[in-house]
């Protein structure tokens, strides 16, 4: 009989920094820039990547220092996924957090960071980067990503 694996067995805090890192499914929309509209509190996502972010790999090019790199990054904790508003519906960390299962192409099911990128869920390929972009001009750039209406 196997065991659960983890993300169906610990809640959030319990789990260790490993564990905690790899539901991170590297799809890269968390460091997209978000407008947000101050009075309905509307989330309009834009395909603009941090500085930070490799857009091939979707992952942080310094993420041991991107705090200090960037200070508005924001560090993930147990108690921001339930306030945080434009996490994706897709999200690793919510979907534990909501008792929904990992998708499919999750690494931590298939066994493949590729697959977040095989099924078209990643940024890989369609961010523009935020250097030298002026915020006014951040409403040229909205999108719509795969899963937001889950």
């Amino acid at each position: 009989m196997d065991p659960k694996p983890f993300w169906k067995a610990k809640t959030l805090d319990q789990m260790n920094a490993a564990e905690w890192e790899s539901l991170c499914d590297g799809c890269g929309r968390c460091c997209l820039n978000k407008l947000e509209d101050w009075d309905t509190g509307e989330i309009a996502w834009t395909n603009i990547a941090c500085r930070l972010l490799d857009g091939h790999s979707c992952r942080c090019k310094d993420y041991d220092n991107r705090q200090a790199t960037v200070p508005d990054c924001i560090g993930l904790t147990p108690d921001q996924v339930d306030t945080i508003t434009w996490l994706p519906p897709t999200c690793g960390y919510r979907l534990v957090r909501e008792g929904r299962d990992l998708y499919w192409w999750h690494p931590l099911v298939s066994g493949d960071p590729e697959t977040v990128h095989q099924a078209g869920v990643s940024v890989r390929g369609r961010t523009v980067s935020e250097e030298g972009m002026l915020v006014d001009d951040f409403e040229d750039y909205l999108v719509e990503w795969p899963g937001e209406e889950a």
